[in-house]
């Protein structure tokens, strides 16, 4: 059963071990995953808080925001597998367009639902063991791939990767004294915690190609500068080979299909206003039909 949040803060999940995927996030410079984690931020839940948790000194001034976007990217830049670094540049430098994100997640009626009950992605609140469970079957028995459902395609992608839904980290800079201050911590919580969804759905691994192709299309979804900065700069130092794919196949393919989600979708809504939980066991390429997604493509050995 999905369960909104309803509570500041969760309890913690254990430190994680998923440290194979830190050898795709140092090749790319705003990768979304650090394989690392310090023993004195167990104590924060992985996938960050509803809203912004007190601070004794929250970024409620343009100084202090600034300073933590200069700090912010100086510390990503120097070490990528800083996922707080990179939290923390998204939040401070995404301002305008959490504001039109919020606009139109209130005038969209699913995103009206979504804000409202606040669907937090996490083992507690997804049917996570259920749908790692059918993945296991799956792998095992000759399933038609047209039957398999989002929740099991999303149980395959995380028992493959042995990804885990308790990772993100806890919005800290959306200031708490700001207008819709909760309702901003939680886009950019959602848009952290639905990233393996649009895995799934775009097919795309999470490889630093994969990744990176992955993040034009939230790019022009939702108009984060994060996405822009990951999409550009994660880019430099890419092989030949993988830069020609990102620019000439998987740049096009995400402008094509933020037209056709948006085409699809009568009341003007994006990646944001599709209430991924509801989904679970809706066909896979039915839900890929009806929004308006097709799979990338197939990336090269990287």
């Amino acid at each position: 059963m999905i369960r909104p949040a309803t509570s500041l803060l969760l309890p913690s999940k254990g430190p994680r071990h998923h440290y194979h995927r830190a050898t795709l996030v140092r090749r790319a410079f705003f990768a979304t995953r650090s394989a690392a984690t310090d023993d004195k931020n167990e104590k924060i839940p992985f996938y960050g808080l509803p809203r912004p948790p007190p601070s004794k000194n929250p970024s409620d001034s343009f100084q202090k925001r600034l300073s933590v976007a200069v700090n912010s990217a100086a510390t990503a830049f120097r070490d990528p597998t800083r996922d707080d670094a990179v939290a923390a540049l998204g939040e401070v430098t995404g301002t305008l367009a959490l504001q039109r994100i919020l606009q139109q997640m209130r005038q969209h009626p699913t995103g009206k639902i979504i804000l409202q009950e606040k669907p937090i992605v996490t083992k507690a609140t997804i049917p996570y063991e259920k749908y790692l469970e059918q993945a296991r079957a799956i792998n095992n028995d000759n399933t038609d791939p047209a039957e398999i459902t989002f929740g099991q395609a999303y149980g395959q992608f995380l028992l493959h990767h042995e990804f885990d839904p308790d990772e993100r980290k806890p919005v800290a800079h959306i200031a708490a004294n700001q207008q819709d201050a909760e309702d901003l911590a939680y886009i950019i919580l959602r848009y952290r915690q639905c990233h393996d969804y649009w895995h799934v759905l775009t097919g795309l691994p999470p490889t630093v190609l994969g990744e990176l192709g992955l993040k034009w299309l939230e790019l022009f979804q939702t108009g984060l500068p994060i996405a822009a900065l990951s999409g550009t700069v994660g880019s430099i130092g890419l092989p030949y080979a993988q830069f020609d794919i990102l620019w000439n196949q998987y740049l096009p393919w995400a402008t094509r299909i933020h037209r056709q989600l948006q085409a699809k979708d009568p009341h003007g809504g994006s990646i944001l206003t599709i209430y991924y939980e509801r989904e679970f066991d809706t066909p896979l390429q039915e839900l890929r039909d009806r929004i308006g997604m097709e799979p990338a493509p197939e990336l090269i050995d990287s």
